[in-house]
């Protein structure tokens, strides 16, 4: 029997204040990679009016010297928001008791315990759900735009609704956009102009009926007061726009801020590129691969995988295969991925999954034996 239904996913620009805070906390964990690459750092922000406060643990050897205020001010100027930010800096050392728990002489342990996911699907050519990649690309588009015309502001949120029959997508029914603007852009014009510039500009036709699809700009009326002069923000409060939109499960862990033997980080993006070889090798239509860890061990506890009876092999060949090609310990999660670069801060906008960059190196298709 046929199912249909409708699935929504959001997205959020650069200039978001949770956005503005992600990106503070990976240009600071960037800056302390490039000085040692074994830094230890969950150092994260939170900013209201004119006042940031970074907060946090960080342990290296040789001591770090890093720049909070600078850094912060960076990437506020960079976003779009060159005015001066008071910063208050709350950073202390890492608990000795959770490094030596994690640097076990040449391997590292996992850095606290959890569970975390990794999902693919074959909704769209890099194997994201059509919804959260339409609603990232929006988010994109908008963000880029504020630097072609300065009335469009940095602060701003994407949705998108895409109908499914069967589990796979139909078309693309609604998208909303909310975008800060400057006091001399109406509304009208503000519409008109989303519409061809950003809109237009991104959903592929192929996904639009337009006998069922219906566009949603700035639905509140004017977006002026914007960032965080219109709302505060905090490190790690948009975990599900980071991931799969609400598609795939989480486990709950922030990624930004964190190094990676924080598994948090590390083991989602391992658990998305193993999901994400299941699919593209044509193993299932959709994956979704769970692990969890505990603080001290460089094993995981527990490897799950579920293809939602779409496999096109055996569970217990894919479980084979899984086991054959890949290895979730925690060194290796580091040493396979390249993570002890300074790559973090791209990540922080437009989601960590999905992305044609190089340096996402968890999105990889590899040889599987």
């Amino acid at each position: 029997m046929s199912r249909k239904y409708y699935f929504s996913s959001e997205s959020v620009t650069d200039g978001h204040p949770d956005k503005v805070c992600d990106q503070i906390a990976d240009a600071i964990l960037d800056e302390a990679l490039k000085q040692n690459k074994h830094a230890k750092m969950a150092v994260e922000a939170t900013i209201k009016d004119n006042i940031v406060v970074i907060y946090g643990e960080q342990s290296s050897h040789p001591v770090l010297n890093l720049d909070y205020a600078h850094i912060a001010q960076s990437v506020l100027a960079d976003i779009g928001y060159p005015e001066h930010f008071n910063v208050i800096q709350l950073v202390g050392d890492q608990s000795k008791d959770i490094f030596d728990k994690v640097v076990l002489g040449n391997e590292v342990a996992a850095g606290d315990q959890g569970i975390m996911f990794g999902y693919a699907c074959d909704d769209t050519p890099n194997y994201m759900p059509l919804a959260i990649d339409t609603a990232h690309r929006l988010s994109k588009r908008l963000s880029e735009y504020k630097n072609i015309d300065s009335r469009i502001k940095p602060d701003g949120k994407t949705q998108v609704t895409v109908l499914y029959e069967d589990d796979k997508p139909v078309k693309i029914t609604k998208v909303v956009v909310s975008i800060q603007h400057d006091k001399d852009l109406g509304l009208d014009e503000l519409r008109t102009l989303i519409k061809k510039e950003v809109i237009d500009h991104v959903i592929d036709p192929k996904w639009i009926d337009l006998s069922d699809f219906e566009t949603i700009i700035n639905p509140g009326g004017n977006f002026i007061i914007g960032g965080p002069y219109g709302d505060s923000g905090t490190t790690g409060r948009k975990i599900v726009v980071d991931t799969y939109g609400g598609m795939g499960r989480i486990g709950g862990g922030c990624f930004s801020s964190k190094d990676p033997s924080k598994v948090d980080r590390s083991a989602a993006y391992y658990c998305r590129f193993v999901a994400k070889n299941v699919v593209a090798h044509g193993l299932a239509d959709r994956c979704e691969v769970q692990v969890s860890y505990a603080i001290g061990m460089t094993k995981p506890l527990s490897v799950y995988i579920n293809t939602f009876g779409t496999e096109k092999r055996t569970i217990s060949e894919i479980e084979t295969i899984v086991e054959r090609n890949f290895d979730f310990t925690v060194g290796n999660i580091i040493d396979e991925l390249d993570l002890l670069r300074p790559i973090y801060r791209k990540t922080s906008n437009f989601g960590h999954f999905g992305r044609e960059d190089k340096d996402f190196t968890w999105e990889t298709i590899k040889k599987l034996k």
